[in-house]
């Protein structure tokens, strides 16, 4: 072991800016973080018409049945608005009746009422079911579309994409935003269609049924306005600090759950829990006063229905004693006046909703519409079965503009030939790799596999031909057989276990409670370090790679391990071409060549033996770092001269 001397690299994957688990910003840096943002960045307009036309163009499939919907939704408001119409026709026709004495022609009259009030109830109940089952049917409809073009997208995105983006983000996006999204498609958009139809529809009632009464029926109109404007003002700030307070919990909960290991490690459970709990109480806070604000508005409308209907009476009381007003019709306009006040507050409540679906549909689509940087080139052809010639012509790469990481690469890697890249950490070496298997684009110069430069062959092609191991195996959820065979679905079973007992990872696996059938907990959790990379080699040379890639794949295994692997690297890698990013001593002693990385250039390359012999940096590093893991029991002395 050698610490962070010949390379303690934090892997291929890691990108700029990458932190290892367990790494916590704390409170203050998260929410700093969140408060960048600007409010339409984290909340969005309330109203974008990009968002909007984007939308509507995945009704087209629904086209029908969101017409139906829409016709189902008018119905149901114009048969409640009905209601009181009806309630208002039966008080007249009591009240006539009564100072009539027409009493059997006012019973027909209220027969027919009684079964327009069935009729209208029924066709409230059908419309209901009609318009929120259609409206689900579609909304589930986009989200699935919409879940799925994300999952497909973003697996087809570059590493640069995911170097630059948390993963709690990026799943925020496909879960957290879709399903505000979907509160709204289901439920939303037509409530406030039928919200703005039923105060239309009302306005116009009342100023047919009494144009004075409407005036002084409205004369709270100013306040509830002023009153709106209020709560929209601060309930978007409050809101607001909802959406990032809970984004704040969210990734200390996730970071939390991920460094586990490492928390325990260093017993920062109590002041974790502390940071976590000021964080849980901003949430709190930030949720009741939201809850406050929510209610406020509620309150004040109630209040305000309360003052029209105290008005109404008031002065509709005196219009009904003169004659000029049937007690009926003021009940029915006092009715309609509250019925008024009722899309007001929806749409005041729905505010949040709509603004909250804005954003996560912007959030949304900014994914779908990120282009991968790394794509097949228009002229793109199949590569043919090689033999793993691989040449570095005068490669520079950087991962951030200005940043030049690998600086003037030249390297010619014959077949077959066991390279060993060394070096200090950030030396270049995980990046000379990932170049090779084009997950980022060299910046400067050009790659060759076999005389083909990678840019110009399909990337299929190119990844079915490279086999890669890590230093932290990637294990799925699923049984050992489908981790083994995940690159490969057509396998035999033979094929499976000759690829198992190569790397001698067979026994373990049948001593398993139901065998290669066992299901593997998250990552594998359940088996051991050193086993999840026997499967991981297992499934590498089940593809069957012409280039075999080891990204320091034996770091984190012990010896006995170790010794199962290098056997079976040795049958692995011949006839292919191995690039190895060095760990162990024992891959350094098989390697055709060693090549010393330092500052993202090449700083001496060789055999072992000869770069010992050589007396430079390689000799500097092997000294450091793997002299004193090399042989145990001998003085420094003894093993300098051994192994030189």
């Amino acid at each position: 072991m050698y610490g962070g001397g010949m390379g303690g690299g934090g892997g291929m994957f890691g990108g700029p800016g990458a932190h290892p688990p367990g790494m916590h910003m704390g409170m203050q840096g998260q929410l700093s973080r969140a408060s960048q943002l600007s409010d339409e960045e984290v909340y969005g307009k309330v109203y974008d018409q990009t968002v909007v036309m984007r939308l509507g163009k995945y009704l087209k499939d629904y086209k029908l049945r969101f017409g139906i919907a829409v016709f189902a939704m008018m119905l149901s408001t114009f048969s409640s608005l009905a209601m009181p119409w009806l309630f208002s026709q039966a008080i007249n026709t009591a009240a006539k009746a009564i100072a009539g004495g027409v009493i059997s022609q006012s019973i027909q009259t209220l027969n027919l009422i009684v079964l327009g009030f069935v009729v209208a109830g029924v066709t409230n109940w059908g419309a209901l079911y009609l318009q929120q089952y259609l409206l689900a049917f579609i909304g589930r409809g986009i989200l699935f579309t919409l879940r799925m073009q994300m999952f497909s997208h973003i697996q087809k995105l570059s590493l640069s994409f995911f170097d630059h983006n948390e993963v709690g983000r990026v799943m925020s996006r496909v879960q957290n935003d879709v399903a505000a999204l979907q509160e709204v498609i289901t439920t939303g958009v037509l409530e406030v269609m039928a919200d703005f139809l039923s105060l239309g529809f009302i306005i116009f009632i009342l100023f047919t049924m009494n144009v004075q009464l409407t005036f002084i029926g409205m004369a709270v109109l100013p306040v509830l306005a002023v009153v709106l404007v209020f709560y929209t003002r601060y309930s978007r700030n409050a809101f607001v600090r909802v959406r990032q307070a809970i984004s704040v919990v969210n990734a200390s909960l996730q970071e939390n759950i991920s460094g586990a290991r490492v928390i325990q490690a260093l017993s920062r459970e109590n002041v974790n829990f502390q940071r976590f709990d000021s964080m849980n109480e901003s949430n709190l806070d930030a949720n009741l006063q939201a809850t406050r604000l929510a209610s406020g508005l509620q309150g004040v409308v109630e209040m305000l229905v309360g003052a029209a209907t105290v008005l109404l009476i008031i002065f509709g009381g005196a219009m009904v004693i003169n004659g000029s007003l049937l007690i009926g019709s003021l009940v029915g306009f006092i009715l309609y006046t509250q019925r008024f006040f009722d899309p007001i507050r929806s749409l005041a409540l729905q505010y949040t909703n709509i603004q909250r679906a804005t954003a996560g549909g912007l959030r949304i689509f900014e994914v779908l519409d990120t282009k991968p940087e790394i794509v097949d080139a228009p002229d793109a052809v199949e590569m043919p079965p090689i033999k793993g010639e691989i040449v570095f012509n005068n490669v520079n790469f950087q991962y951030l503009k200005g940043l030049e990481v690998l600086h003037d690469i030249n390297l010619h890697i014959q077949p077959g030939e066991t390279i060993a890249f060394v070096g200090s950490t950030g030396a270049g070496k995980s990046t000379m790799v990932a170049l090779v298997s084009r997950f980022y684009d060299a910046t400067k110069g050009s790659i060759t596999i076999d005389g083909y430069d990678i840019r110009k062959v399909t990337q299929e092609s190119l990844h079915r031909q490279i086999g890669m191991v890590l230093q932290e195996p990637f294990l799925f959820s699923g049984t050992v057989k489908e981790n083994i065979a995940y690159g490969r679905t057509n396998v035999t079973d033979e094929e499976m276990f000759t690829a198992a007992r190569t790397v001698g990872a067979h026994d373990f696996i049948m001593r398993l409670e139901k065998g290669y059938d066992t299901v593997l907990q998250e990552r594998g959790s359940n088996l051991s370090i050193g086993q999840r990379q026997l499967i991981s080699f297992a499934r590498a040379i089940l593809a069957n790679p012409r280039i075999l890639i080891l990204d320091e794949a034996t770091a984190n295994i012990d010896t006995q391990t170790e010794i199962l692997i290098q056997n079976a690297l040795k049958l692995l890698s011949q006839g292919r071409t191995s690039l190895i990013i060095a760990h162990r001593l024992s891959t350094i002693h098989d390697a055709n060549r060693v090549v010393v990385m330092e500052g993202g250039k090449i700083a001496e390359i060789g055999s072992h033996q000869e770069l010992l012999e050589k007396g430079g940096l390689y000799h500097h590093l092997y000294t450091m770092s793997y002299a004193l893991s090399d042989i145990k029991g001998t003085s420094a002395p003894t093993r300098q001269r051994q192994a030189t």
